[in-house]
């Protein structure tokens, strides 16, 4: 419930703050006192946009600030999900600067106007003329069946169920936009992938294939070469190998004199082994080396087709060339098996729509069940309202497509009139009947569901006598569960409140200020003989004010 509110700087308001009990509250004033400027400033706590004209003086900044005990209103989620912190007591601050910049806080944490619109709407509900074509529409009509109906687990469910329907939905749209793309793709990609399957790839070969090839491409320098060392090591006069042996020879008889002969001696004939060991390989190259020209072109043309498909996929080496062939691997088999993915896909919906099936069903049924009792109820009330003709023709037919809510297509029809047309309720209903007929469901909605703070503003219009006083009553009643306020020009609805606000206007050092005030009860007598007399009361109309009042 709203507990206090203060305004500066707003509009024709100067500074007001006033406390507010639970109950049934009044508000009345002349027209034109700024019962809307009262409602503008409420609104801007609320999330509505802020307007820099809005401000009275244009040199200070505009503070709304508004406090809500929510410890009923079981908050604590929205709290959490629109990371705020939670309080019983909850202060809402709106500014706005005169630089025009406005800022929200809730429990003095920054907050965007998204986040306060989701808050406020769970607050308060201000109806007026405005709010009454909500009525009109199918989303609200819903919700007041299922309000009745207790939908709201099976509603959650529904949601959640439908949400997972629409991601494998997407994913199967996905799946077949994929398809109707790789298939242009697919044969590129599978003529890309047998060149590299064809080519036989290896980590290491190209780095093997280079050498072979140099070493076959250049043979007779090579043989040349190896005859060259072959004669360097064991030419008999000045081969390395014959003046290795000498020398060994010469330090193994120097050996025996000394320790540093020997270990000569050691040291050359290491030198004679690992030099015999250079000539023996040198010699088995030699005799190995044969030209090959059958060879060399089968290396010559491996190494072209290693370096066109280095050279066609933009990459240094066969590793790179190796990890292109397992994506076009990955991509050839996974277009080629599309048909069971999307098969297997359309089986995960088909399972899905059931469960949706079984939801939407249960739905339907409490649906079905409570459409009775609503129309009684509703044309019960309208009928103490004044509307004793009023009829509603509801029905819920299950359909095939799977909507936010359910499966069901809805027609709230409505007829004011004996032997009248059934219609719409925006053609079938004037403004002053859509008032009754809000006020009506806004009744019996107080009884199955916890609704916010309700803000009824001049929803009497056009009524009077005891119309007027069976609307007061409905709110009075609605008042033992919720807070209820109403902004009311009938001394017969004002008299039913538990408390009484006057909004009024006075000129304070030549300036028009617009200011709220709570009455007692002699003032409460003064202002309702007024609304039933005028400014010149009677003593008629004083008395009739106290016999309301009591």
């Amino acid at each position: 419930m709203l507990t206090s509110l203060s305004i500066k700087n707003y509009a024709l308001i100067d500074n007001l703050h006033v406390d507010f009990n639970d109950g049934f509250s009044i508000i009345t004033g002349e027209t034109g006192a700024g019962k809307s400027i009262l409602l503008g400033g409420l609104s801007l706590i609320l999330g509505k946009r802020a307007d820099l004209s809005s401000l009275k003086n244009t040199e200070e900044k505009c503070v709304i600030e508004a406090v809500f005990n929510i410890s009923n209103y079981k908050l604590q989620s929205l709290f959490k999900a629109e990371d705020l912190d939670y309080e019983n007591e909850t202060i809402i601050r709106r500014e706005i600067l005169p630089s025009g910049k406005s800022r929200a806080f809730v429990n003095d944490s920054p907050v965007n106007l998204n986040s306060l619109q989701l808050l406020g709407e769970r607050l308060i509900d201000i109806h007026s003329q405005h709010e009454t074509l909500q009525l009109t529409s199918n989303e609200f009509q819903f919700q007041i069946i299922d309000a009745l109906a207790d939908n709201e687990v099976a509603l959650q469910t529904y949601k959640l169920e439908l949400k997972s329907y629409k991601k494998l939905k997407k994913e199967l749209q996905e799946l077949l936009d994929f398809q109707a793309e790789a298939i242009k793709e697919h044969d590129y990609n599978s003529f890309l992938l047998n060149e590299l399957v064809e080519a036989n790839l290896i980590k290491g070969e190209l780095e093997l294939l280079e050498e072979e090839y140099e070493t076959l491409n250049n043979i007779e320098g090579i043989k040349e070469k190896l005859s060259e060392a072959y004669q360097l090591l064991n030419e008999e006069q000045i081969g390395v190998l014959p003046t290795l042996t000498s020398l060994k020879n010469t330090f193994q008889k120097l050996s025996s004199y000394a320790a540093k002969y020997e270990d000569l001696f050691n040291r050359v004939n290491s030198s004679l082994i690992e030099m015999d060991d250079v000539f023996r390989e040198v010699d088995v190259l030699h005799e190995n080396l044969e030209a090959d020209p059958k060879r060399l072109e089968v290396v010559d043309s491996k190494l072209r087709v290693l370096h066109n498909l280095m050279q066609k996929h933009v990459v240094n080496s066969i590793s790179e060339l190796i990890d292109i062939k397992n994506q076009l691997e990955e991509k050839v088999a996974f277009t080629e098996n599309l048909d069971d993915s999307i098969e297997k896909k359309r089986m995960e919906i088909t399972t899905k729509e059931a469960e949706l099936d079984v939801v939407s069903k249960a739905i339907h049924d409490k649906r079905t069940e409570v459409i009775p009792q609503l129309k009684e109820k509703l044309e019960t009330i309208l009928a103490t309202l004044g509307m004793p003709n009023a009829q509603f023709k509801i029905d819920v037919v299950y359909g095939a497509e799977f909507f936010a809510n359910g499966k069901d297509d809805l027609s709230f029809l409505f007829s004011a009139n004996k032997g009248g047309n059934f219609n719409e309720l925006k053609k079938a209903a004037s403004g002053g009947e859509l008032s009754r007929i809000m006020l009506a469901i806004k009744s019996v909605l107080a009884k199955y569901i916890q609704l916010p703070t309700i803000m009824f503003d001049e929803i009497d219009t056009g009524v009077s006598g005891e119309i007027s006083n069976k609307m007061g009553d409905i709110m009075l009643q609605m008042s033992k569960t919720m807070q209820v306020f109403s902004i009311t020009h009938l001394p017969q609805i004002a008299a039913k409140g538990h408390s009484h606000f006057k909004v009024y206007k006075e000129d304070v050092n030549n300036v028009t200020q617009t200011n709220l005030v709570k009455l007692n009860h002699d003032e409460r007598i003064v202002e309702i003989a007024q609304m039933l007399g005028g400014i010149e009361m009677s003593s008629s109309a004083i008395a009739h004010a106290k016999e309301l009042l009591n």
